[in-house]
C-alpha cells in the first residue's frame, strides 16, 4: 500500500474488501483492514475493535449471506501537498437466505491504504405515507 492514498486507491481497497467477503477469503479480507480498525452499528450501538475480532465478526456471521455493490462513492485523502483520511461510501445489496436487503457503509483510509474505520448503517424498509400516490411511482 502506498504512504499517500488516494481516494481512489481506498476505493480500490474498499472493492477488494467486499470481492474477499462475498469470497469468504478472510486472509485477503483482513488485509485491506487496518490492525486498530473500528467497526459500528449505530443502529444496535455496538463495537468491534481491532482487526482480528472484526473479521471474525463476518466469518461467524450466520446464513448464507451475499453482498453486491450497488455504488461506492470515493473522497480523495491526499490533495496537493497535504493528507487527510480519505472516505468512501458503498451502498450494497444484501440477501440473507431468502431476504433481501440494503447497507449503508462509511469507511475511513489510513495513509496505508488500509480501512480503519467503517460504520454501517442497516435501514429498515417501510411503506410511505398515504397522500402522495399521485406524486410517486413505486418500484
Amino acid at each position: 500500500m502506498t504512504s499517500t492514498t488516494s481516494g481512489t486507491d481506498l476505493r480500490r481497497t474498499v472493492e477488494s474488501f467486499w470481492a474477499a467477503a462475498e469470497r469468504r477469503d478472510w486472509a485477503a479480507f483482513a488485509e485491506t483492514l487496518a490492525e486498530d480498525v473500528v467497526y459500528e452499528l449505530p443502529q444496535t450501538r455496538e463495537r468491534i475493535r481491532g482487526r482480528e475480532r472484526y473479521v471474525e465478526f463476518n466469518r461467524d456471521y450466520p446464513g448464507d449471506w451475499h453482498a453486491r455493490i450497488e455504488r461506492i462513492v470515493a473522497e480523495p485523502g491526499f490533495t496537493g501537498e497535504s493528507w487527510r483520511p480519505g472516505q468512501v461510501v458503498s451502498w450494497i445489496h444484501v440477501t440473507v437466505g431468502l431476504e433481501e436487503m440494503y447497507a449503508i457503509s462509511f469507511f475511513t483510509g489510513d495513509a496505508d491504504g488500509r480501512i480503519v474505520a467503517i460504520t454501517d448503517f442497516w435501514p429498515e424498509p417501510y411503506e410511505p405515507p398515504a397522500g402522495r400516490e399521485h406524486l410517486v411511482e413505486r418500484y
